[in-house]
């Protein structure tokens, strides 16, 4: 039996650039993430890809209503976490999902 949507998921994939992990961890934790939750996002998953073809990150964010997914991505505060978090990223995408709980979402 499918689980019915529940939400939004924002997923962000990426490649995280070893010489400038630790200031990584720190923009995500200290930036990223509460500027995130300021918006009406919560992080639903965090996962690494140690082995294989495909970006080393995939970060989850859901939200419940689509207005506030409409509003983050016309939002400048949105744009400008992007951009900072490309200073220690490559091949950064996005994607829009409707979010099933239980369920890996890619």
């Amino acid at each position: 039996m499918e689980e019915k949507s529940s939400g939004f998921k924002l997923l962000l994939s990426y490649e995280v650039d070893d010489a400038h992990l630790q200031a990584y961890q720190q923009f995500v934790m200290q930036r990223y993430v509460p500027a995130m939750q300021m918006m009406g996002f919560q992080v639903s998953e965090v996962w690494h890809t140690a082995y294989g073809d495909a970006p080393n990150r995939l970060v989850g964010f859901v939200c419940r209503e689509r207005q506030t997914l409409d509003d983050l991505l016309e939002n400048e505060m949105w744009l400008t976490l992007n951009s900072q978090l490309e200073q220690y990223v490559s091949e950064f995408y996005y994607k829009v999902v409707p979010y099933q709980r239980g369920v890996f979402q890619m």
